[in-house]
């Protein structure tokens, strides 16, 4: 029964403010106590008036708690000890059966013992102190109904929050450190790779040695056979010491290649078994982190009587009559959001009071219902929490918000405003249509405060109303602030994280079609459950690169939804998804609207986290036209792409370490058909190509290149860089149609010269 917790909870927050010298808390929870005693043992009956004046004393023991946390003067509560104590005396009415005083169905008693959870708890942790002594009587009772609970209850554990917060900081960090261990392991895999193609590479040149070896053995024996006597007839000729030597040698590199593969296969296992390992690591740590982060959540209701509290001392003040009800109870919010959502939660509460709910003689006149009613509804879309504060109330004044912005100067007359823009002009600094000044409006302070809080907090508030039928905010918040997975992303040249929960699909176009598509007056992608506009990624960032590209075939589509708005964004490239931990921006970037926060990457580097439903709300059709106005030009790249084809790793780095101090993008491929896969989603401007490969040589991918039904293939330059610098090679070279033909060892600036001469034209200002 509600009544009996009241009971216990009155009594604790009795004997920890009585043993702290706090008399005014004291007399008041005794008070109280005394008539919850007389509601229990049916001598009270049950009343508006009752109720009203117990909501009014719990209010006043919160007050008085709050007063002794701030160590201000304490507040008397004896008026109200005086009330109470007359409706106890005068309203007894003898014996009643108990379940006639059953509270448990009110919803007001409901909001009694919230308050009374809510003393108890403010006065242990003002005080440090959370029962009466227990070597009296009552504390012994008090004792023994915990003992009693405790067996049909879990054991709590009281954890500083700020203890908890550095756990999850330190989880987070384990995970970045785990992403650093196998983005390293992943390049010792590469290596290892590289190392199997040389062993086999250099085992394919030991069995051509052995093979000329023995020929010259053999031509030699036959040229000097006649030479040799009857009794050296039967001379081995291996048994020359200059061949012998020559046998040796080839035996024991033949030999070291097979030590040389026994090294390797011993690594690859190792990095099999670490990779096992980090895997069985990661999906333990990610268990952890998601624990530690949901003892971080918790829903709004826990702050109901709080809130319920405002809703009735703002309604007592202008004599209106107001219930605030709550609806999607079970959503949970990261605890520092729903920390800094309170105060301007509480503003908005008191702005539909005051501005929003009509008085009750209003209401009648209009029809409804005496007392108004503010709902506050949640629920989750995504990674975003959606919260919905409507009354029931007259609406918001559009022809007097107009009235005022055109007085500020904040629009004009003639000036085509939307319905959605007049209303966000109460969130400007300053702006209040409040005929006069009080405590509770006139200044037109308040909303641009709610507003910047919900934009530091990653979201977004949005206002929707109609005259005479009430005002809905929507306030839209991160899930969490900590961590979760990501896809992480390239476009316009940068790096980006996109949180996997704002992503509905991926699918990828042509880029053919998307030039297509993007000259239309609405590109749209259809999709599974309907048409998605499509928007270049790097143009909502406000990048006039675009995405008009010709050097990839096929471009990624991310299909992103939020709300109502649904879109297929075009990136460059996508990396896949990532487990992140989430790094706030600080203050000084925590108002740009297009990030959520930033993260470590396994090799250290700091990426951004994207917002995706802030960047879908801020499209705009000025953004369609820009780019429509971008799709009939070609968008220039910051950087050339070169791509080097050659088996050698050495070659590869040097070459491609050359390139990036020279401002120029480079792609590398081990052989042809490994040069061929990379054609197939990125375009160069140049390629540099070895002739000697394994599995296809440089006369084959170039033969292939050149014969491609795919224009961009086919004339992609080549310039040709290898060791047989013979005539009929380069000759051969030519004939196929190989641009430029470089011996081995080139040098720099001759490479560069050729790279720079087959550049395009818009691109050559970026060799220096």
């Amino acid at each position: 029964m509600l009544v009996k917790s009241l009971q216990r909870q009155l009594h604790t927050l009795k004997g920890g403010a009585r043993l702290s010298g706090l008399k005014e808390i004291g007399d008041l929870s005794h008070s109280l106590e005394t008539t919850f005693d007389a509601i229990v043992d049916g001598l009270l009956q049950r009343s508006p008036e009752m109720f009203k004046l117990l909501q009014l004393a719990h209010d006043r023991l919160v007050t008085q708690l709050e007063q002794v946390r701030q160590r201000q003067p304490i507040s008397s509560g004896d008026d109200l000890i005086a009330r109470v104590n007359a409706l106890r005396l005068g309203e007894i009415i003898g014996e009643a059966p108990e379940q006639q005083f059953d509270l448990e169905e009110n919803n007001q008693a409901e909001s009694n013992a919230s308050d009374g959870h809510e003393a108890e708890a403010a006065i242990t942790e003002t005080v440090g102190l959370d029962a009466e002594p227990q070597n009296s009587p009552d504390g012994e009772k008090v004792e023994e109904r915990r003992r009693r609970s405790s067996r049909v209850q879990h054991e709590m554990v009281r954890v500083r929050s700020d203890r908890l917060d550095e756990l999850v900081n330190f989880a987070g960090e384990v995970s970045i450190y785990r992403s650093r261990v196998e983005q390293q392991i992943g390049g010792f895999s590469g290596n290892l790779g590289e190392l199997d193609q040389t062993l086999e590479r250099l085992r394919e040149q030991l069995r051509t040695l052995d093979i000329e070896t023995e020929a010259q053995i053999d031509a030699r024996y036959h040229d000097s056979a006649d030479q040799l006597n009857e009794d050296d007839e039967e001379f081995d000729p291996l048994e020359f010491d200059r061949f012998t030597t020559m046998q040796q040698l080839s035996r024991s590199m033949a030999e070291s290649v097979n030590d040389l593969q026994n090294i390797e296969n011993s690594l690859a296992n190792l990095s099999r078994e670490t990779e096992t390992l980090l895997l069985q690591q990661s999906r333990v740590n990610s268990e952890l982190q998601e624990s530690l982060i949901q003892t971080r959540m918790m829903p709004l209701v826990e702050h109901a009587p709080r809130l319920r509290r405002v809703v009735r001392q703002t309604a007592s003040e202008l004599g209106k009559s107001v219930n605030l009800q709550f609806s999607g109870v079970e959503v949970e919010m990261d605890r520092g959001i729903v920390t800094r959502i309170l105060a301007p939660l509480e503003h908005m509460l008191r702005n539909s009071v005051a501005h929003g709910i009509e008085t009750p003689e209003q209401r009648q006149k209009a029809g409804k219902e005496k007392d108004g009613t503010i709902e506050i509804k949640l629920f989750q879309e995504g990674s975003e929490v959606v919260m919905l504060v409507k009354d029931d109330g007259a609406g918001l004044d559009k022809q007097a918000i107009i009235k005022k912005a055109i007085a500020q100067g904040l629009m004009t007359k003639d000036e085509p405003f939307s319905d959605q823009e007049i209303y966000l002009l109460i969130l400007k600094d300053g702006f209040s249509t409040a005929e006069k000044l009080s405590q509770l409006s006139g200044r037109g302070v308040g909303m641009d405060v709610v507003v910047s809080e919900v934009k530091q907090l990653g979201g977004s508030l949005t206002i929707d109303s109609e005259e005479g039928s009430g005002t809905t905010f929507s306030i839209r918040l991160p899930l969490s602030l900590t961590a979760g997975r990501a896809l992480l992303i390239k476009t316009a040249d940068h790096h980006y994280a996109i949180p996997l929960l704002s992503v509905r699909g991926i699918e990828r176009i042509e880029h053919d079609r998307l030039i297509e598509v993007m000259k239309q007056d609405t590109p749209t992608y259809p999709w599974v459950d309907g048409d998605y506009e499509i928007y270049y990624l790097s143009e909502l960032l406000g990048f006039d690169s675009g995405g008009t590209h010709t050097d990839m075939l096929r471009r990624p589509l991310l299909m992103v939804q939020s709300g109502e708005l649904r879109m297929a964004l075009v990136v460059d490239v996508l990396y896949g998804s990532r487990e992140i931990v989430v790094k706030s921006l600080g203050t000084q970037l925590s108002v740009l609207p297009e990030f959520s926060g930033a993260s470590i990457m396994g090799d250290g580097s700091v990426i951004l986290i994207l917002d995706i439903p802030a960047l879908l709300r801020r499209s705009t059709q000025q953004h369609r036209a820009h780019h429509k106005e971008q799709i009939i030009k070609k968008v220039m790249r910051a950087e050339p792409i070169v791509m080097v084809v050659d088996d050698s790793i050495t070659v590869r780095k040097v070459t491609e370490r050359l390139l990036k101090k020279q401002q120029m993008q480079c792609v590398t491929a081990k052989d042809g058909l490994d040069a061929l896969a990379l054609l197939e989603s990125t375009i160069p401007d140049v390629m540099l190509l070895d002739i000697e490969m394994p599995r296809m040589d440089g006369y084959e991918l170039a033969t292939n290149m050149r014969n491609s039904e795919n224009d961009a293939i086919k004339n992609i330059p080549i310039i040709m860089i290898t060791s047989r610098t013979g005539e009929k090679h380069r000759q051969r070279a030519m004939d196929i149609g190989v641009n430029a033909y470089l011996g081995k060892p080139y040098a720099e600036t001759e490479l560069l010269e050729n790279i720079r001469h087959y550049l395009p034209e818009e691109l050559k200002e970026h060799i220096p």
